[in-house]
């Protein structure tokens, strides 16, 4: 964690649930700073890329670029919405303790803000990514709910010992999602929104493959921490994620389990493809 992390924490102990207070007094100036730049580059970034959920999200939040967000603000609107609030964490927490807040309409967001010199990269999810990326799909009614039963789903993955499979639902999705309108493809996934570099490759880029979604396929894809992905699965709408809220997943981990997992880059002869990527990007940072 770092320094700004451990002043906005306030050197307190976590509670058993791993939230804290989110600190809001003890934000300096520079975090304050740090986050006017990575909010407007975003929001110049977002129109014509973010899908319509998104956009109308963040205008119904009290977000803006001068000051970073007071998470019980954005409770009471979320509250209002659909239900859900936003708790404070230190940092990544363990992950019963992540499914737990989540089944519960809780989602839990880093207190801290990366640096001024760290703008681009940061191990671990800061304020900027939790609130910026996530919260305002939060505000959408089918989001709420499958994430919701994401949290539910991962803790009964966890007793069956499927979590990497439904991990990559999540990922595919939640963090790396794009999604077909009417305009044209659009994401809604956190870790692209909170991005200005994948912002535009996720869309623009002729490297990576786009994918229509399929969620066996899903499950069975590795993904990338390090790096942009080389795959993103497209939902036809954004509505289908209820679908998958429904699901039982314990006979598909049942049958996935013990099935090869497909490289991150990698096409299947069932894929329905539709963007096929040059994989150039990868290929060079191989290289």
């Amino acid at each position: 964690m770092t320094g700004a992390a451990l002043q906005a924490a306030g050197g307190q102990a976590p509670a058993s649930d791993w939230t804290i207070d989110q600190g809001w007094s003890s934000y300096s100036a520079a975090d304050h700073a740090v986050w006017k730049t990575l909010f407007e580059r975003q929001t110049r970034l977002l129109p014509g890329r973010a899908c319509d959920a998104f956009i109308e999200g963040m205008r119904a939040l009290p977000i803006g670029a001068d000051a970073i967000p007071d998470f019980r603000r954005l409770s009471d609107a979320l509250m209002r919405r659909t239900g859900w609030q936003v708790v404070a964490v230190p940092g990544l927490v363990p992950d019963d303790v992540f499914f737990e807040h989540l089944a519960n309409r809780r989602f839990p967001a880093g207190n801290f803000i990366r640096s001024a010199d760290a703008l681009d990269y940061l191990e671990e999810p800061d304020v900027f990514h939790d609130v910026f990326g996530h919260v305002p799909m939060l505000m959408n009614p089918v989001m709420a709910d499958f994430i919701q039963a994401y949290g539910a789903g991962g803790l009964k993955a966890q007793r069956l010992g499927a979590l990497d499979l439904l991990a990559r639902v999540y990922w595919y999705t939640v963090e790396f999602g794009l999604v077909r309108q009417d305009d044209g493809l659009r994401l809604y996934g956190a870790g692209i929104a909170s991005s200005s570099a994948e912002s535009v490759f996720a869309l623009d880029d002729a490297s990576p493959n786009r994918i229509a979604f399929d969620l066996e396929r899903v499950m069975r894809t590795r993904y990338r921490i390090d790096d942009f992905q080389e795959t993103y699965f497209v939902l036809e709408r954004l509505d289908d994620l209820l679908a998958l809220a429904r699901i039982d997943f314990a006979p598909l981990y049942a049958r996935l389990g013990g099935a090869a997992a497909f490289a991150p880059g990698a096409i299947a002869p069932t894929d329905r493809v539709i963007a096929r990527g040059t994989g150039t990007h990868h290929a060079r940072r191989r290289a």
